[in-house]
């Protein structure tokens, strides 16, 4: 399946301008956020473990299950493109604001395959491996974006890309991997 297609997109707006002096304490303003999406994280664990009882019954997702787990990955990757300097934009709490310049989102599946609920955690392996690797290069280069938007109050367009890339990627992993989606995230950052 082309990437472009793929069921589960994440988009970032580019910021013309981004705050010199704002990079030094996002983490620490993001910090309820994080604070809340921890204890949300072991919810969407627990749902999604019921979720796949209900997969292998039925071929299909708990709608309300699904919308949960959406809110949740819509909430964190808006708080991680705020912490990782993409946008100076403050983060709405919760999965709702629509307008809010960066935007996940998952199509709810029709019908899931009752069989691959049993290995989708085994063939997101090598997406795992190639991820982790990326991580590398991408903690080098948001260092370097770092000292960019100190200097120049800019994102270099490049490396924002790149960055965004990475965590679409990881995205569209996390949702196969939560029993989202059937589709096999593509090797793409795009």
């Amino acid at each position: 399946m082309a990437a472009t297609a793929y069921p589960v997109t994440f988009e970032v707006e580019y910021p013309e301008r981004l705050s010199r002096w704002l990079i030094f304490v996002k983490w620490l303003l993001a910090f309820p956020h994080l604070l809340i999406l921890g204890v949300f994280a072991y919810l969407v664990a627990l749902t999604t473990f019921i979720s796949w009882f209900a997969i292998l019954f039925t071929a299909r997702y708990p709608r309300a299950l699904f919308d949960l787990a959406v809110i949740y990955l819509r909430w964190d990757a808006r708080v991680s493109a705020y912490v990782t300097l993409f946008r100076d934009e403050y983060p709405p709490f919760g999965g709702g604001s629509p307008e809010y310049p960066a935007r996940f989102d998952v199509e709810y599946p029709e019908k899931l395959s009752r069989l691959l609920i049993f290995v989708k955690w085994l063939l997101a392996f090598p997406h795992m491996v190639i991820l982790g690797l990326l991580g590398l290069v991408a903690f080098v280069v948001y260092v370097i974006a770092w000292f960019a938007i100190f200097f120049t109050g800019q994102f270099p367009r490049s490396l924002f890309d790149f960055l965004v890339g990475v965590q679409r990627w990881s995205l569209r992993v996390n949702a196969y991997v939560y029993l989202m989606r059937d589709e096999y995230p593509p090797f793409s950052l795009s």
